[in-house]
């Protein structure tokens, strides 16, 4: 069968957009050897796809995996890891400092019998306390959403290992620019790989990087579930691809450029940033991180939310806008959107305050980014 990629016999420059929901078979032999697995071959767009294939192996390899499955979001990512490894009667250990739509996958997993216990991630040197003979999986990102707190990985994973527990990552706001999981001994890494690694905010997908017994049985509840992504945004995801690492280190430059100049106004209480030397996770971070620190940050503006709105409202450059990871810099205030999934009690029990904003860097010049944030915080 001709490879979809290489209709030419060369290879194009672009990978193909394969939008064929189904396939021709030339013969009963070479659809008997497909489904067999002695051949590469398509069926079904729900099974398989070839453009989304190409995407894979290359996150893969960006992430230092055996393979990697590609999904429609970050959370059918999260939660096609849930759905693949977790029973009824198991426990789950989950942190308050996670993408705040969690919580919604969370009543669904405890309505199938599945029981969470929540920690702080500042709660992580304290993990083991909270393993029980049920535990079967721990899953964190870190830096932490929104308040970029710091999980050591290669600690946690010990002790998942000590105890044949999954220890998943989370690695949506670090990027593997600047972290790599699994070197440090996580077992598998989930990405919304429509942030950054798209980084136009024009693409929703998730992906979970893992060994090959893993794509295995993530394929297994893809194809369940029909959570393969579209071929259209799987290129689009491609090419965000292709100028990821520039991206990011340059979001990465901004964004302690602007922690730095935060850190030091009168108008800000508190900064959060793993690149500050004073940050309570800068020690680990520097340990699990290179080439900087991650594009996120975030920030408490004055004494109230009026004064976080307010400051938002006069920003000229930096857009007010949910996401992260794209080329514009974004900020929005985790209490009234991202965190808007949480009960109001949920949203500020682990430090996020109702005057919290979270910061995306974008690719900007830095002083354009500087300047703005002077004059919005000089007019509150």
């Amino acid at each position: 069968m001709p490879d979809p990629l290489t209709p030419y016999g060369n290879k194009p420059m672009v990978t193909p957009i394969v939008n064929a929901v189904n396939y021709e078979y030339k013969s009963f032999d070479v659809l008997r050897q497909i489904t067999d697995g002695e051949i590469d071959g398509y069926t079904y767009h729900r099974d398989d796809n070839p453009t989304v294939r190409a995407v894979e192996k290359k996150i893969a390899r960006m992430e230092g995996s055996e393979d990697c499955i590609v999904c429609t979001t970050g959370m059918a990512a999260c939660s096609m890891v849930y759905f693949t490894y977790l029973k009824a009667g198991d426990h789950l250990i989950l942190f308050h400092d996670i993408y705040g739509a969690h919580y919604k996958v969370s009543l669904i997993l405890e309505r199938m019998g599945i029981e969470i216990t929540w920690l702080d991630a500042s709660e992580c040197d304290a993990i083991e306390r909270h393993i029980k003979p049920s535990t079967s999986m721990i899953f964190c990102e870190t830096p932490s959403n929104p308040l970029c707190k710091i999980i050591d990985i290669e600690k946690t994973a010990a002790i998942a290992k000590k105890h044949n527990i999954l220890f998943i990552v989370d690695n949506t706001f670090a990027t593997p620019y600047h972290q790599k999981p699994l070197e440090f001994g996580a077992h598998m890494v989930v990405h919304s790989a429509t942030k950054a690694l798209g980084g136009h905010n024009d693409l929703m997908a998730g992906a979970i990087a893992c060994n090959k017994a893993d794509y295995e049985k993530l394929w297994f509840t893809r194809q369940a579930l029909g959570t393969t992504l579209d071929a259209y945004s799987a290129s689009l995801l491609e090419r965000g691809l292709k100028t990821f690492d520039m991206r990011a280190e340059r979001m990465a430059h901004n964004a302690m450029a602007m922690a730095e100049f935060l850190k030091g106004h009168p108008k800000i209480s508190k900064t959060f940033y793993p690149g500050l030397v004073d940050d309570p996770g800068h020690a680990v971070a520097s340990r699990q991180m290179k080439n900087g620190f991650c594009g996120m940050l975030a920030f408490n503006v004055g004494n109230s939310q009026e004064d976080a709105k307010n400051f938002i409202t006069n920003l000229e450059t930096i857009y007010h806008a949910v996401s992260l990871g794209s080329t514009e810099t974004l900020i929005c205030i985790p209490y009234l959107t991202t965190m808007l999934y949480l009960p109001p009690e949920r949203r500020v029990g682990f430090g996020v305050e109702k005057n919290t904003v979270r910061l995306s860097a974008g690719i900007d010049k830095t002083g354009l980014l500087i300047d703005d944030l002077k004059q919005a915080l000089d007019k509150i």
